[in-house]
């Protein structure tokens, strides 16, 4: 079964040349010395290990490994008032990377409030944070808006507003994410549908440039099972993950207390991504809250590959404790995490449990 690879990574080097790379080698030097012996004999280097929780005080975080050899680190800050970025040529280096404030929310109007999970993407040769905002006077307004930073290094340059991306209806909206397949761009957002007894679905529509969707606008999934509906009928934060011949968008659902978990919906790569039928829908949770590591409200994803180029990794947010004092949007204590991605014999994902914290992390 195929596994698709993400465009910005070097390919592998193949069988056939790795073969003929050994058989020069061989013509130049048939023995080995000593020292290369002993080299050879040494098993690979492998990734340092997760220091978890690799990024604390930071929610729906989201990685971009670009070609430039950087992972790209954004996420919510507990206040709600700024977008924030880091870099780092290693996983482990975001926790301790520096971090820019690339745009502050407006002291009044639109993109006021409640400045709520980016993602930073690359796209034509720019640079794109999608994100919810509400206005300051109206909070509770939440719709998707898109910034565009032209630079090479987005951390330089002007990050320009490209304002609101319109979808079916002005409700509630947000937790927007964008992929490619099939020469055709998407966008996978949450949102309120008038007329449904929920607090949002997820959707999904072609793009007609990065911040205008092109329609029709289709519901994947809207929250239905019992661990989708506790404390708010929920469905928000797709992420998609193509491999073995499949679209996996992993999404989370219920209140963002310990209850908040993840779901996931599985389309056949030639099939019709607009058609709500191409979907199927998990019908238990794929990861959740876990007393024995001691993690909860595992959650809002994304998915990225280690230094080597090949190992998945699951980067999500976690709590440290189950029971919270008031709102838990008002406690600051989501944190980034992040973990090898295993793979069932089937080639779905294996998600496993969120795991627990190093002992780096806790000293």
């Amino acid at each position: 079964m195929s596994r698709d690879r993400d465009p910005a990574l070097p390919e592998p080097p193949t069988r056939r040349l790795l073969l003929k790379g050994a058989a020069a080698a061989g013509a130049l030097a048939a023995v080995p010395s000593v020292a290369q012996a002993s080299e050879l004999a040494r098993p690979p280097k492998q990734a340092a290990p997760y220091v978890n929780p690799l990024v604390p005080n930071r929610a729906d975080p989201h990685v971009h490994r670009h070609k430039d050899g950087f992972y790209y680190f954004t996420a919510t800050a507990p206040e709600y008032d700024r977008i924030i970025l880091r870099r780092s040529r290693t996983l482990n280096g975001l926790g301790t990377a520096a971090e820019s404030v690339i745009w502050r929310a407006h002291a009044t109007g639109p993109m006021g409030a409640h400045i709520w999970a980016p993602e930073l993407h690359r796209i034509g040769g720019k640079w794109y944070i999608y994100f919810a905002s509400a206005p300051a006077e109206d909070v509770w307004a939440i719709r998707i808006w898109v910034l565009e930073n032209a630079h090479p290094n987005p951390f330089k340059g002007t990050w320009v507003e490209r304002g609101q991306i319109k979808t079916a209806w002005e409700t509630f909206s947000l937790d927007a994410t964008t992929f490619t397949h099939r020469g055709k761009r998407y966008l996978a957002w949450a949102q309120h549908e008038p007329g449904l007894d929920n607090n949002t679905g997820i959707f999904l529509s072609e793009m007609a440039n990065p911040w205008t969707l092109k329609g029709p606008q289709v519901r994947l999934s809207t929250p239905e099972y019992d661990w989708e509906c506790i404390g708010f009928k929920v469905n928000e934060g797709p992420y998609v993950l193509k491999r073995n011949g499949r679209l996996f968008m992993t999404y989370s659902a219920s209140a963002t207390d310990f209850n908040y978990c993840m779901g996931l919906l599985t389309a056949d790569a030639d099939s019709h991504l607009l058609d709500p039928m191409s979907w199927s829908k998990s019908p238990t949770p794929v990861f959740t809250s876990n007393d024995t590591t001691q993690q909860y409200g595992p959650g809002h994803n994304c998915f990225t590959v280690a230094e080597d180029g090949r190992t998945d990794v699951l980067v999500y947010h976690a709590r440290q404790y189950k029971e919270i004092n008031g709102d838990p949007l008002n406690d600051p204590n989501r944190h980034t995490r992040v973990q090898k991605l295993g793979w069932k014999p089937d080639g779905t994902p294996d998600f496993g449990i969120p795991v627990a914290d190093t002992a780096k992390a806790g000293a």
